[in-house]
């Protein structure tokens, strides 16, 4: 460790003399600071949903006690008691009680558990609540709720959801119903027993029963950041009754509840397995939840369901997170602020020496200008001053030496880049005239040979008319080549007289020569020529490169087509002249090699025309500047830039 110590920088060691002792421990206090705010800001979420299902079980709580009064009271009504003999008036009696007492049925049945009368017609059988208490919770099955209530059955049956996390099951659907039942003794005038008043509630989709246990535990403006509450009712572990919605968005409808989810296989296990409360972080449905789960018990005490209420917890979790974060950053701006402080202090002893060992190495990475200025009066800055003094004095004979090395290089590059024109120029010479020696004198051959056939067969010659006609053809190619070749590379000896060009003019005459050319196409033409200035050139010349961008233009298009013409002023005094079609464009690979001598596209183009036509541009100070066409619309765009 000391032998790594001495190795260090002096700004280093500096820093680890004045830091060490706070980098030490504030990080170890920051560290148990962020991790008790953690688990403090959790331990606060969960109290709090502890605290909304106890709101939530008392108020369930209460229901059943409203449901048991609530059949007491119809049980000990007068209106009950005085039609007791007559049943079609006792049926109307429950129906008001049912009504006025919002309860779902009523039943009045004899000792002997036979119907005497029902809020919901004449229904045979028996059936009475499970256990003692005066009012429970109870499991009905199909058959049990349509001897109670038939016209409850569509509100039953739940379809199961597949569920993230959920316990496998083969089930499909949950028939059973959930019902808040209670019972009363009815009796008659003398105070004898005569039968049962049982009434009930249906829980199955009792979409306003629990979106009122929401209002009640999470009211509007309860939550804050954004988070949401949510009540449920379960039937084993399926959500029969709920505000959790299946998607983000959706109304008040039972269709965007998460009705038929299903519980977590964890909560499951813990609050119907093993009767306790789940208290903290459940994923429900879609989403992660601070979860409050209770199991509920039907009268005979089994565990036949589950209360649950929670909120969103990601609004609470991006708030802790922010709260860590500015802990934190609070915390490493008190280590940046005591480290800056050290830094400050030790600067006057190490700045001095950085700054000669930063000189140094942008000395020798060619900065040679780099001095270290002022540095102080004490040996340090003395040092300094000398070494400044050193560098002037090296600075002044490397400048000398630079000077000459660029004038002896630049006359070198001159030389260099004539000596490859000149090299060029020689090659193209040389290769124009092996190419006008070699192939003018047998094309000169077979030229006179072709008349020879022709004038030997005389009239039969009109029988091959076709193949002598293709044979000239060929031959006049080959001889277009060669002197395309001959032009490029001997300029002088085809260059015209120069004049002031009317490009308006030159363009016009331009269209009337490849006018056959047009009117053989469905090309629409756009002419649109502003250039006043006229520049110096040969005009035959630039009519040569125009007809040349015009053929392409138009051979690029055989299926009709625009072809634009546009020319105006430009700089101070410049011409360009643009032409445009809407073919297939060049394309990358075309574009970088399309000036170089033989590649074209064309079944019987030379692949000359375009590199003839730049160099014709070229020599006159021109530019001719190919690119496919940039506003949305294929094709190529041709611009041609000429100097007044």
């Amino acid at each position: 460790m000391l032998t790594r110590f001495t190795r260090l920088p002096i700004r280093a060691k500096l820093l680890v003399l004045a830091v060490l002792p706070l980098a030490l421990v504030l990080p170890v206090l920051s560290v148990g600071l962020l991790v008790w705010a953690d688990v403090a800001f959790d331990r606060l979420l969960v109290t709090k949903v502890r605290a909304d299902l106890a709101v939530a079980h008392g108020y369930f709580d209460r229901v059943l006690g409203e449901v048991g009064q609530s059949t007491v009271a119809a049980a000990e009504s007068h209106a009950l008691a005085r039609h007791l003999g007559d049943r079609g008036r006792l049926a109307d009696v429950l129906i008001a009680h049912k009504s006025r007492e919002r309860l779902d049925f009523l039943e009045l049945r004899d000792r002997e558990g036979r119907l005497v009368a029902s809020s919901e017609g004449e229904i045979g059988g028996s059936l009475a609540p499970a256990g003692g208490a005066l009012a429970s919770v109870e499991l009905l099955t199909p058959d049990q709720l349509a001897r109670v209530a038939p016209a409850l059955a569509s509100r039953v049956p739940v379809p199961l959801v597949p569920t993230r996390n959920a316990a496998p099951t083969e089930r499909t659907r949950e028939d059973r119903a959930m019902v808040v039942m209670a019972r009363a003794p009815v009796r008659d005038d003398a105070g004898g027993p005569v039968g049962t008043l049982t009434g009930g509630v249906l829980l199955n989709r009792n979409l306003a029963f629990i979106d009122h246990i929401n209002e009640i535990v999470y009211p509007a403006g309860s939550l804050p950041f954004g988070s949401r509450g949510t009540a449920t009712l379960f039937l084993d572990d399926v959500r029969i009754s709920t505000n959790v919605r299946l998607f983000s968005e959706g109304n008040a409808g039972d269709a965007s509840r998460a009705i038929g989810t299903r519980v977590s296989k964890t909560v499951r296990d813990q609050v119907l397995g093993e009767g306790a409360t789940w208290l903290g972080r459940a994923f429900v449905v879609n989403d992660w939840y601070v979860s409050g789960y209770q199991p509920l018990l039907d009268g005979a005490g089994e565990r036949v369901g589950m209360l649950y209420v929670g909120y969103l917890e990601r609004p609470f979790t991006l708030v802790k997170y922010a709260l860590l974060a500015a802990i934190g950053v609070l915390l490493l701006a008190v280590m940046a602020g005591a480290a800056l402080l050290s830094l400050r202090l030790a600067r006057d002893i190490f700045a001095p020496i950085e700054r000669m060992a930063e000189t140094m190495r942008r000395v020798e990475g060619g900065a040679l200008d780099a001095r270290v200025g002022a540095a102080g009066i004490d040996e340090i800055g003395q040092l300094a001053g000398h070494l400044d003094r050193l560098l002037d004095t090296v600075g002044a004979h490397t400048r000398e030496l630079d000077a000459k090395v660029t004038e002896r290089t630049r006359e070198l590059a001159d030389a260099q880049q004539q000596l490859v024109r000149s090299e060029k120029l020689a090659a193209i010479g040389q290769l124009t005239a092996s190419i006008a020696h070699e192939v003018n004198n047998p094309i000169a051959v077979i030229q006179g040979n072709l008349d020879l056939v022709r004038e030997l067969l005389g009239p039969d010659a009109e029988r091959v008319r076709g193949e002598f006609k293709l044979l000239d053809e060929q031959v006049e190619r080959m001889r277009l080549i060669v002197t395309q070749l001959l032009q490029f590379a001997r300029p002088t000896e085809y260059a015209g007289y120069i004049d002031a060009v009317d490009t308006a003019r030159v363009v016009d005459d331009c269209l009337v020569l490849v006018g056959h050319l047009l009117t053989k196409t469905n090309i629409v033409l756009d002419k649109r020529l502003a250039a006043t200035r006229r520049p110096q050139l040969n005009r035959h010349e630039l009519q040569q490169v125009l007809v040349n961008l015009l053929v392409n233009a138009i051979h690029a298009m055989p299926d009709g087509g625009r072809l634009a013409l546009t020319s105006r002023d430009v700089g101070d005094d410049g011409v360009e002249i643009v032409v445009t079609d809407t073919g297939p464009g060049l394309g990358p690979e075309l574009l970088r090699e399309l000036f170089k001598p033989f590649v074209t596209r064309k079944k019987d183009g030379t692949g000359l025309g375009l590199w003839i036509s730049r160099s014709i541009v070229e020599r006159y100070g021109g530019e001719l500047i190919a690119a496919d066409r940039d506003d949305g619309v294929s094709g190529a765009c041709f611009t041609l830039r000429l100097g007044a």
